[in-house]
């Protein structure tokens, strides 16, 4: 049995991730090691290395690694401490493969410490754009250290092999995010309601809005916009999730606890809500807000509108179902005037989802039982004629 060792740092990585590694586990051909680090072990974002763990998991190692600082200082020192500690796990653990999903900076220490391990990398999410944040940068460092790709889309297929991987080991199999919409039992508008201690109104949205790491804005100011906007919104309902580890992610968190006790009748927020409730609350939302991935892999496929503001996503393939704006009062409230139309709900109904329809977690799985692994640890560059 091949031992893959699959690693998340994050809520929302390891939401897109738990299908495959229920794969994994069931399989006969596979062990699989699960490894969790930074934010998933802060109490500050809900220490949700228990919702691992609340899914049937064990979790075979944690590695402590992140600073109580998010200044572009706190963050490579806990990136440099990540390092140190995923050197002794691959020590310990030697596995036969380690599974990375998409671009953050946990990804890249670890990914660094696999490379001088000899360790190959299956790299999930890459050949993306995302020009509004380091993040763009960080995906395709990951994806030159990685023996095998697993694509969303064609288009991010070719270009990895534009970049030089190996056409025979890039897949495309489609948004692994999908698989969960298709095989989670999503809770409707009475339960949700049962479950959050919440009251919906007639226009329901999710936020959830990140750090946009490359702008000249900070982040506050950012912000403050899209909460202006929000503050516009009659009979509305507003469902936080806050910010991860990000550079500054920290003041974004802390002005949505202040709106949220400003504004309890209206507004909630959550450390994490866990795929389920997530998903099931975008479902029922006239929109989810922000700059989140989600808004952009995850909504279409639940018929639900996207209000993406800014640059964070700038690159990534849309469906019809995404209304940009920038980070300007007036362009976040045309959106949202939008958003409440008719003629636009009716246009939801039919969106394609250019991600996929799911089923991605089975196609990876059937691939990595068919790889040839000898060949995985000695990488050649694809020249393509020009």
């Amino acid at each position: 049995m091949k031992k893959i060792c699959i690693i998340t740092a994050t809520r929302a990585e390891y939401g897109l991730l738990k299908p495959l590694m229920h794969k994994l586990k069931e399989s006969n051909q596979f062990k699989l090691q699960v490894v969790v680090t930074g934010a998933h072990l802060s109490p500050e974002f809900g220490l949700t290395y228990r919702f691992i763990e609340a899914d049937g998991f064990s979790i075979d190692e944690k590695v402590e690694m992140l600073l109580s600082s998010d200044t572009p200082s706190g963050i490579v020192k806990s990136m440099g401490v990540a390092q140190m500690g995923f050197a002794d796990l691959f020590n310990r653990f030697v596995p036969d493969a380690v599974v990375l999903l998409g671009d953050r900076y946990e990804m890249l220490s670890i990914a660094a410490a696999a490379t001088i391990f000899t360790i190959p990398i299956i790299h999930l999410h890459g050949g993306e754009i995302t020009e509004g944040a380091y993040d763009d940068a960080i995906r395709h460092a990951v994806s030159k250290l990685s023996a095998v790709h697993f694509t969303s889309t064609e288009e991010y297929r070719q270009r990895l092999i534009q970049m030089g991987e190996n056409p025979n080991k890039v897949y495309n199999v489609g948004a692994i995010g999908l698989d969960n919409i298709v095989e989670l039992p999503l809770l409707n508008r009475e339960e949700l309601e049962e479950n959050l201690g919440i009251k919906f109104k007639k226009y329901n949205f999710q936020v959830t809005f990140h750090p946009e790491t490359l702008s000249d804005m900070s982040s506050e100011e950012q912000f403050e916009i899209l909460l202006q906007a929000i503050r516009q919104q009659k009979n509305s309902y507003f469902i936080f999730t806050k910010a991860n580890a990000d550079t500054n992610g920290r003041i974004i968190n802390q002005m949505i606890d202040k709106f949220v006790l400003e504004n309890s009748n209206v507004a909630s927020a959550y450390d994490s809500l866990g795929s389920l409730r997530f998903l099931s609350v975008v479902k029922i939302c006239d929109a989810i807000v922000g700059n989140s991935s989600s808004g952009i892999i995850e909504a279409p496929s639940l018929r639900t509108a996207t209000i993406n503001i800014g640059d964070r996503q700038r690159g990534r393939t849309q469906a019809d179902s995404i209304l940009n704006c920038n980070v300007e009062f007036n362009d976040v409230l045309r959106c949202f005037k939008t958003v409440k139309d008719d003629g636009f709900k009716k246009l939801l109904m039919n969106v394609q989802n250019p991600y996929g329809e799911g089923g991605t977690s089975d196609k990876i799985v059937q691939i990595l039982s068919q790889l040839e692994w000898g060949d995985l640890k000695i990488k050649k560059f694809h020249n393509i004629a020009i």
